[in-house]
């Protein structure tokens, strides 16, 4: 008689995250790859709403999804973005042409356009969200990556191109940043159309007599977009970089105006700054003020923040002409900069943990927990599996590792007594509390 046995199963493949696409985790979670936990990143989200809230900002959200075209036409096709980054595809259901975001800007701006937001006139918002970029992982550059993106659309005034620098700088300090040593704030001037076409002009002609020590990248920009020259970060070019004619002597009185008023304003405040003549940043669309803040923690990858005015965009992308200015921040970045720096981050432990012994009442427990948690205090309850809550000793020891000040202790004792135990974890010290009445006492647990 022959027995017939089944093959073994066969173990499911394991599955990994996209190279360049990271899972943002919990600080209770181990990770060897030091990237920011969720802590960390909440900590930086509650503190962007508050700065931005101050100077009247008001936030939206854009599709990660926009027409291809959007990106060619706003971004410029000589750009390292539109020609080699972005993640484009076809709509297998209707074949239009679709790019995953690799910015946020141009988006912000077809949504403006498409539903006629500045009709009632000029609109300060901002947004935060993931963007992607088809490039080579490194530190503080990944494929998808976040973004905090602020615009103010409809001001054409060198105050608001002020403003922007300043509420970096804010945000800067709120974060614990001290700007001049742990970012500093570069500016330059692009001028208007004009003004760039006469400077593009004696670019080539420079470039032209140096066409054999161009790089290949260089070489194929020299005539579609010679300006981004500037821009290159090849050692090997930095010499010739530096001898090429600058766009400050091209700029004309309205422009060399914005920019001296612009100064003023930060010179009123006692930022300090470095005027950058080779600052282009890395889209078509600006004009007049830009900026960066950079630092010098984070190797070769040291632009935190950038942007500036790009008055011609919205035209550019079929809306009315309007001016805008806005700026941009790498949010993995910066995080890094703040772990490299060892900035202190509030802790994201909770006020108090429930220790539940076993054979406890549960609903009381729970009913007293919600009251708490109604009253603002932050409450981990110690959840037991299939064999009960556990010991009062792993409790314990729980309630340690979680960070919270102090643990409730639900014990038969106390129940009786209609009491619950609140104990002190780091100073020891312990005090009965009436369950009837937890809002009178609940104050004390976040003191």
């Amino acid at each position: 008689m022959t027995i017939e046995t089944k093959p073994a199963a066969k173990k499911a493949e394991k599955l990994v995250a996209v190279k360049g696409m990271n899972d943002i985790l919990p600080p209770s979670v181990p990770r060897t790859d030091k990237l920011p936990d969720s802590a960390l990143w909440q900590w930086f989200e509650t503190t962007v709403r508050a700065v931005l809230a101050r100077y009247g900002y008001q936030y939206l959200l854009t599709p990660i999804v926009e027409p291809t075209a959007l990106f060619v036409r706003g971004l410029g096709e000589v750009t390292d973005i539109v020609e080699k980054e972005m993640y484009s595809f076809t709509d297998s259901m209707n074949g239009d042409k679709l790019t995953l975001r690799p910015e946020a800007t141009a988006g912000i701006v077809r949504a403006m356009i498409e539903h006629n937001a500045l009709y009632n006139g000029p609109l300060r918002i901002w947004t935060v969200g993931p963007m992607f970029r088809h490039e080579r992982p490194q530190k503080g550059r990944y494929r998808q990556f976040y973004q905090l993106d602020v615009e103010a659309l409809g001001f054409a005034g060198p105050d608001v191109d002020a403003e922007m620098i300043l509420m970096a700088r804010a945000l800067w300090r709120e974060l614990g940043l001290v700007e001049g040593r742990d970012v500093r704030l570069e500016l330059n001037s692009l001028g208007q159309p004009d003004e760039r076409r006469a400077h593009r002009e004696a670019l080539v002609r420079y470039f032209e007599q140096h066409a054999a020590a161009l790089d290949a990248d260089s070489q194929r920009r020299l005539h579609s977009n010679p300006l981004r020259i500037l821009d290159s970060k090849n050692p090997a070019l930095q010499a010739l970089i530096e001898g090429a004619p600058q766009l400050l002597a091209f700029l004309g009185e309205a422009s060399l105006a914005h920019f001296g008023a612009v100064r003023a304003v930060l010179d009123a405040v006692g930022l300090e700054y470095r005027i950058n003549p080779r600052l282009v940043r890395g889209m078509d669309y600006y004009n007049l003020t830009v900026f960066e803040w950079v630092t010098d923690q984070l190797g070769s990858q040291g632009t935190v923040c950038g942007g500036g005015r790009y008055d011609g965009l919205i035209e550019q992308l079929g809306g009315k002409p309007a001016p805008a200015v806005g700026f941009g921040l790498g949010i993995e970045r910066l995080l890094l900069l703040l772990q490299e720096l060892a900035v202190p981050v509030p802790g994201s432990a909770p006020h108090a943990y429930a220790v539940v012994p076993p054979g406890t009442a549960l609903p009381t427990v729970v009913a007293t927990l919600e009251s708490l948690r109604a009253a603002g205090v932050n409450v981990l309850q110690h959840a037991g599996g299939a064999d009960g809550p556990g010991s009062m000793k792993s409790q314990f020891k729980k309630a340690d590792a979680s960070g919270a000040q102090f643990a409730l202790v639900f014990g038969p004792d106390e129940l009786a007594q209609g009491k619950v135990t609140v104990k002190d974890l780091r100073a020891g010290v312990q005090v009965l509390q009436p369950l009837d009445q937890p809002q009178a006492w609940a104050g004390s647990l976040k003191a």
